[in-house]
Formats: C-alpha cells, sequence, structure tokens
C-alpha cells in the first residue's frame, strides 16, 4: 500500500426529511445564497424546503447554474455575491451546481486579476474560500463529500478540473426521496458516473491494498445490483434510491483512493468530448473506459484479472480470453442502463479524434494515466477504437 493522508472534514446528514437539519448546521448569522440549476428544485418544492429550514436568516436565491457549469455563470455568481454581502453558500442540486459553488466559494476574495487562473493551477493557488454546504438531489459525481471540481469555459472551449483543502463542503444533506423526480436518463448517468470513479481508482495495479480493493468492488457490485431496477421500477423504490446516493458519495470520497495508484485517464479524454461536443458527462466516461481498458491490458493485467473475477465473476478460459470478456462485460453494462460506447452513437466520426487530441494536448494532457504513459499517440488510439 502507497502513503497518504485522509482527511474528510465534510458532514453528512443523510436520510428522509433532514433538509430540516439546515436549521441547526447553517450558521444562525449567516446571509445565505442558495444556488440552483434550473427550475426543477422550485417545482418540486425542494427550494421551499430549503427557504422554510433557513427561518429568519437572511437569503437569495441564484438560478441558472447549467450542467458542465460554465465559468461565464459562476463569475456571474461571484459578482451577485460581492454586491450582496453573503457570507454562506448553499447549493441545491447535483453535481454540476456543487462543482459550481465550490469554484464560486473560491473565486469571490481570489487574489488574482482572472479566476479562471484558479482552473488553470488546478486549484493549487486557492489560500481560502467562502463556507458552503450541499443538499444533494441528483446522486453522481460524489462533490457532496469531496473537495474537486470541474469548470468549462465556454468562450475558451476548455473544461479543467481543479481541487484544494479548502473546498471541501462543510455538511451536505443527502435525502434519497428528492431522487424521486429525476428522468431515467439522469439515473442511467448518475450509476456510470459513480461506477467510472470506483474503475479509476481500482483498475490499476496491485499495491496490496486488499481494504481499498474490496470496498472499491463493493461499491460496483451494488451500482450492478440496483442500476437495472432502478430503470425498471414502476414507481421510485427507497432503499435502491438510497443505496445509489450512497454509493456514488463513496465512490469518490477519497477513502476507496487511499493508498493506491489512481488513473482518471478515461475523466481527462471525456472532458474533452463535453467541452467539444456537450455530450453527457457520464456518457462521454462509457465512450472512452471500455477502448481505454482493451488499448492498457497489459499494463492493468493484474488488476483486470481481479476485476473480472470478483465483480463479474469471469473464472474460466486464458487470460486475455477473461480479460476481453470484463471489458465486454463492462461495456453491456453502460449499453444495458440506455446509454451508447462509442462515438458513432452521438454522431461523431473519425473527424473529432483530431480536434480532442488538440485539445489535449493544449491542456496538457500529454501524460495520463497512473503510469503516465498515455500520451496524444496513446488518446488517438483509445478514441479511435471507440468510434
Amino acid at each position: 500500500m502507497l502513503n497518504f493522508d485522509f482527511h474528510n472534514p465534510t458532514h453528512i446528514a443523510f436520510g428522509q426529511g433532514r433538509i430540516a437539519d439546515l436549521a441547526k448546521l447553517v450558521p444562525a448569522t449567516a446571509k445565505v445564497l442558495i444556488l440552483v440549476g434550473g427550475a426543477s428544485a422550485e417545482k418540486t418544492g425542494t427550494l421551499a424546503e430549503v427557504r422554510a429550514a433557513l427561518g429568519d436568516r437572511q437569503h437569495a436565491t441564484f438560478n441558472g447554474i447549467e450542467p458542465n457549469p460554465s465559468f461565464e455563470t459562476s463569475m456571474r455568481a461571484v459578482v451577485q455575491i460581492r454586491e450582496g454581502g453573503f457570507d454562506f453558500l448553499l447549493a441545491v442540486g447535483g453535481g454540476s451546481v456543487i462543482d459550481a459553488v465550490k469554484f464560486i466559494a473560491a473565486a469571490v476574495n481570489f487574489e488574482g486579476s482572472d479566476p479562471w487562473a484558479i482552473l488553470e493551477k488546478g486549484g493549487r493557488n486557492i489560500t481560502g474560500a467562502l463556507p458552503f454546504g450541499t443538499v444533494l438531489t441528483l446522486p453522481a459525481t460524489g462533490s457532496e463529500m469531496n473537495n474537486g471540481g470541474v469548470i468549462t469555459h465556454r468562450a475558451k472551449g476548455a473544461k479543467l478540473a481543479f481541487g484544494s483543502k479548502h473546498t471541501y463542503p462543510v455538511f451536505s444533506v443527502l435525502d434519497p426521496t428528492k431522487t424521486y423526480t429525476l428522468p431515467t436518463q439522469q439515473l442511467a448517468n448518475g450509476v456510470v458516473d459513480a461506477f467510472v470513479h470506483t474503475v479509476e481508482q481500482y483498475l490499476t495495479y496491485p499495491v496490496n491494498a486488499p481494504v481499498q480493493d474490496r470496498f472499491a468492488e463493493g461499491i460496483l457490485q451494488t451500482l450492478i445490483e440496483i442500476g437495472p431496477r432502478l430503470l425498471a421500477a414502476p414507481e421510485p423504490v427507497y432503499d435502491d434510491r438510497a443505496n445509489l446516493m450512497w454509493a456514488a458519495t463513496m465512490a469518490l470520497n477519497g477513502l476507496i483512493g487511499a493508498g493506491v495508484p489512481q488513473d482518471w485517464a478515461t475523466h481527462m479524454i471525456g472532458h474533452e468530448l463535453t467541452a467539444l461536443h456537450g455530450i453527457d458527462h457520464a456518457r462521454t466516461l462509457a465512450i472512452v473506459l471500455p477502448a481505454l481498458l482493451n488499448e492498457r491490458r497489459v499494463p492493468k493485467r493484474d488488476k483486470l484479472l481481479q476485476y473480472g473475477e470478483r465483480v463479474w465473476g469471469i473464472t474460466t478460459g486464458t487470460h486475455d480470453e477473461r480479460i476481453t470478456a470484463a471489458i465486454e462485460r463492462t461495456r453491456d453494462f453502460f449499453e444495458s442502463m440506455g446509454i451508447r460506447t462509442r462515438l458513432s452513437g452521438y454522431g461523431l466520426g473519425a473527424d473529432a479524434v483530431d480536434t480532442v487530441v488538440a485539445q489535449l494536448e493544449a491542456h496538457g494532457m500529454v501524460k495520463l494515466g497512473e503510469q503516465r504513459e498515455i500520451t496524444p499517440a496513446v488518446s488517438r488510439r483509445i478514441l479511435e477504437a471507440a468510434l
């Protein structure tokens, strides 16, 4: 096992009716800006619950944080915070809203002239941030219990990640009933997003970390078990929604990644597909991952064999046959969730590969993966295999 530090300060309030706990989770003297995406939080009554729980605290609302949150929208929120003197932020939504709030919290008092530098430096230049909490309505990214985020600069066509010890949520409220109105596409995205987050920290190379491995395998098995039920259920089932919500949180709160090598090349390549073509984040991951695993089947051999056996029950055949079967079972699982796993499924052909590779080079993504061996030439092969 590798050396590691593990610290996660986020307080989780999990379960039905926990939005009422905002009355004690938010400081009594706070002036709160609530940040949301579209109109769904208002229509479903979640915003009304939030406002009621805030009681007499001064508060206002910022609307319009989009999927794959933009730098431009985030900076409009920064202006409102500065002008209104808000000192506590509350994200109500999914990973996009929470990611945006992390950036906004850091950008409000950023000392540089252009807060986009936060993304260019990956958050290493963040020296402080406004405190914030979250009310999760879309389980997928795990952003509710980690310190990272991803922001898109529309004008630059760039989508970059950042993280800082200053951008952990103070608390996150996880009420599974708030997922009941989600369309099946978003549920499917959530399952696949959490699945790939887990794989990025698990399918690397062995370092004798059985605790982390078995945590990761348990998350993957849970997602495989509940994923099809979530899509097929005529009415929401609380336990399945609760397990999806907690699996997605556990997939990226730092626990399973402690002391093990991590990959994240699938995410870096996928980010460029989203920035260029607007494909849902989880769906870009489903395009890239099977092709990447096949390309990297030799350096990932031992963990792919372990994955095939422990997660999919594949124990017969040659090593190559078992690895191929494990990769195909992964692709089949994504397809069973209604998510296409080829670029052609989104109307993209070979010409898209050149653009993505050029963007990877422009953003310095020239040595990706746990071995730092995924060069632009390797990324090209992965994308061509995903056509």
